[in-house]
């Protein structure tokens, strides 16, 4: 343990504060709490919701793509389709493939919509979006209705 200092607080009393050695110190040490060495990956989740009928968007096509590096196009990562809960299918992108960069989710909509008897005014919604290294977790919910959605940055 590493030394132990006597310090006052705002009422004047003595307490024990304990000095712990630097991070790099615990690492020599070979202490489990040794920083990674790849950079950290965030996963994905979304939810969709039908605004219309206030259930899960079942069955809505998806595509996920990552903009590559200047004057690159989009690269589709995966396709997939929102399961009974209005999930992604499959729950969410591997961590491994989310690192830090720019990427888009492009809904289908028009697709969901006629397949459900209705015109929809948006064809599809593209929802670009930023992951920087320090997150984690990423999750879009997306409401939608045949003439309107709303995407936000969920928790």
């Amino acid at each position: 343990m590493g030394p132990r200092h006597r310090s006052r607080n705002a009422s004047g009393r003595t307490g024990r504060r304990i000095q712990l050695p630097w991070r790099d110190e615990m690492q020599d040490q070979g202490n489990a709490t040794a920083a990674p060495t790849e950079p950290p990956h965030a996963s994905l989740t979304v939810h969709a919701l039908n605004m219309l009928t206030g259930l899960p968007a079942t069955d809505l096509t998806m595509h996920f793509s990552r903009l590559g590096r200047s004057n690159e196009p989009w690269q589709e990562i995966m396709k997939s389709t929102t399961n009974e809960d209005g999930r992604m299918g499959g729950g969410s992108v591997p961590q491994g493939l989310l690192a830090a960069g720019t990427y888009k989710l492009r809904f289908d909509t028009g697709e969901y919509w006629q397949r459900l008897g209705h015109t929809s005014f948006y064809p599809y919604i593209e929802v670009v979006f930023v992951v920087t290294e320090a997150e984690r977790k990423v999750h879009i919910p997306l409401l939608l209705s045949p003439y309107s959605y709303t995407t936000y940055r969920g928790s």
